[in-house]
């Protein structure tokens, strides 16, 4: 016997059909002698739903009622959950993240949890019971509902899973695991068995969907092993933990992509050593978040300095360096849309040198202008225009050999 964590994200939720599906895998665990804990998102589209409304009501809602509307999505969920359940002979019972004891710091939309008491839901465990939890959600100062921003529901079923000392956390999505990258975009993209947590992180940070970098840095944190599996396929999944045995002959183990980048100049810079922490600081006052980071030197007193945002962002972060130029010492700043960001990662980069140089090989055999370059141990990550975002991509999958099973690999198709 141990003790399972399920997590189901909106679309495996998204209609009584799903919801029926989803509490089969809950039960099927708990026939195997498994205490279940079960966290849920809100139904398919309620969220952007109810977004719309409070939009219809005023365009400046408090974050605070945004919180009390949207945490509403998940405990409809729940209880519709645990009704299903109920309806199957199984004893569940339903939570609201208060209710589970998941508390947060005081911040509306996008809260981090700052701790769990568990006693609640070991007491209905002891019972017997499974226990369907809303994801996304928790309490700060004893009674105000916050929400944990975007990915809250990975976050929250990590955190109980680590909280709880589970066995095992399993992610059930509208996919069937990991892949090498998005196979929407590539036909050759291939699931992995298993992928470490850096990797993961790594992937998830530059812009694959599956999981939440928070909910892999908990993860990683507190050692709780992880399985991507799909909510309708009876298959095994992609297993995330520290170390993994497979696929070790895989030098890179996926390609990360995303578009609506923008790359911003700021030029003719004074250059003094304080130049670089002043605008940062200045951006991260505003809630401006920079990427890849490029600065020149013209002289010994005029620099360039160059980093990347997210387009959504260029307006903003114009206008707040324009608004601080007097303060910051610059001429003129220049700005580009319409690029995308483009990584490579692997573990097996730290002991293999070169891949850079093959990554930029296949990229310029293809007449890809790379604009921006950022790496770090187990990743590449390269700037190029949009229109190249594809097909570079597609030529990275290919010239890493990612479409190849690899031999030897356990459970392999």
């Amino acid at each position: 016997m141990g003790l399972i964590v399920q997590k189901f994200g909106g679309t495996s939720v998204g209609s009584p059909e799903k919801i029926m599906n989803a509490a089969n895998r809950a039960a099927e665990e708990s026939q195997k002698g498994n205490s279940v804990v079960v966290v849920v998102s809100a139904m398919g589209k309620t969220t952007d739903h109810l977004v719309s409304l409070a939009a219809e009501i005023t365009q400046k809602p408090s974050k605070r009622e945004m919180d009390m509307l949207l945490s509403t999505g998940e405990q409809v969920t729940i209880s519709l959950l645990t009704m299903a359940l109920q309806a199957k002979g199984y004893d569940a019972v339903s939570y609201t993240g208060w209710q589970a004891g998941i508390s947060t710091e005081h911040v509306h939309g996008n809260a981090r949890i700052s701790g769990i008491d568990t006693e609640k839901i070991e007491k209905r465990l002891s019972e017997g019971k499974i226990v369907v939890v809303a994801g996304f959600q928790g309490f700060a100062d004893g009674s105000e509902i916050t929400t944990l921003g975007r990915g809250g529901s990975d976050t929250t079923a990590v955190a109980l899973a680590a909280a709880l000392k589970a066995d095992k956390c399993d992610i059930y999505t509208d996919v069937t695991g990991v892949y090498t990258t998005d196979p929407r975009f590539v036909k050759g993209a291939r699931k992995l068995e298993g992928i470490s947590y850096d990797e993961m992180l790594e992937l998830a940070n530059l812009g694959a969907g599956v999981l939440h970098p928070r909910a892999v840095e908990f993860a990683k944190n507190y050692g709780v092993p992880l399985e991507v599996r799909s909510s309708t396929e009876a298959e095994r999944g992609t297993l995330i933990e520290e170390e993994t045995d497979m696929e070790q002959n895989l030098i890179v183990r996926g390609i990360a992509f995303e578009d609506q980048v923008s790359k911003v100049t700021v030029c003719g810079l004074q250059n003094g050593l304080m130049a670089l922490s002043t605008i940062f600081k200045t951006l991260a006052s505003h809630g401006i978040n920079v990427d890849i980071i490029i600065q020149s030197t013209a002289d010994a007193q005029i620099a360039s300095l160059s980093f990347s945002v997210k387009t959504g962002e260029v307006e903003e972060t114009v206008h707040v360096l324009e608004t601080y130029k007097v303060e910051l010492g610059f001429e003129r700043i220049e700005f580009e849309n319409g690029l995308a960001k483009v990584s490579i990662v692997g573990s097996g980069m730290v002991s293999n040198p070169g891949v850079a140089a093959e990554m930029f090989h296949v990229l310029a055999k293809e007449q890809i202008e790379v604009k921006m370059v950022s790496t770090s141990e187990i990743k590449v990550s390269t700037v190029v225009g949009h229109a190249d975002m594809v097909k570079a991509v597609e030529a990275l999958h290919d010239a890493f050999e990612l479409s190849e099973q690899p031999a030897g690999v356990l459970g392999a198709n």
